[in-house]
């Protein structure tokens, strides 16, 4: 019988290299992998508290502050002070960022193309289903 990796091993090997292959593809924008998921999210829906951003990613607030300041730094979006609480800070995209969509948008699609090569569609319905019920598996014991 083959011996199989654990599970944690081979998640850390997939998401390293997703890392590499976004900062390889973002680098030209002055963009790096830690501000992916923010820009993405952001362009999808802004004026989202930067507090939320952190949360959803289950990352700390200072990760989130410095990746988001980082987006900010490149002009591809910015901050303002939530009017209901001025401790909190809304996050909306520029025009330069808005610009940035399409090749977002373009080097997600590549990253699943690459990942999900060779697997039939009901393979990645299955693969997605799995990850998703892995993922709910363990954020129950950290909530």
């Amino acid at each position: 019988m083959q011996k199989t990796e654990p599970i944690g091993k081979i998640i850390s090997y997939i998401y390293r290299y997703q890392r590499i292959f976004l900062d390889r593809e973002l680098e030209p924008y002055g963009i790096g992998s830690g501000q992916f998921c923010f820009m993405m999210s952001l362009l999808r829906k802004e004026g989202v508290r930067q507090e939320d951003l952190a949360r959803k990613y289950k990352m700390d607030k200072a990760t989130a502050a410095r990746a988001i300041k980082k987006l900010e730094s490149t002009g591809y979006v910015y901050r303002r002070q939530d009017p209901e609480d001025k401790r909190a800070y809304r996050v909306f995209v520029t025009e330069k960022g808005r610009n940035m969509a399409e090749k977002m948008m373009e080097i997600a699609l590549k990253w699943d193309a690459t990942v999900l090569s060779g697997f039939s569609k009901e393979e990645k319905q299955l693969q997605a289903a799995f990850l998703e019920r892995m993922e709910q598996n363990v954020s129950g014991i950290f909530e």
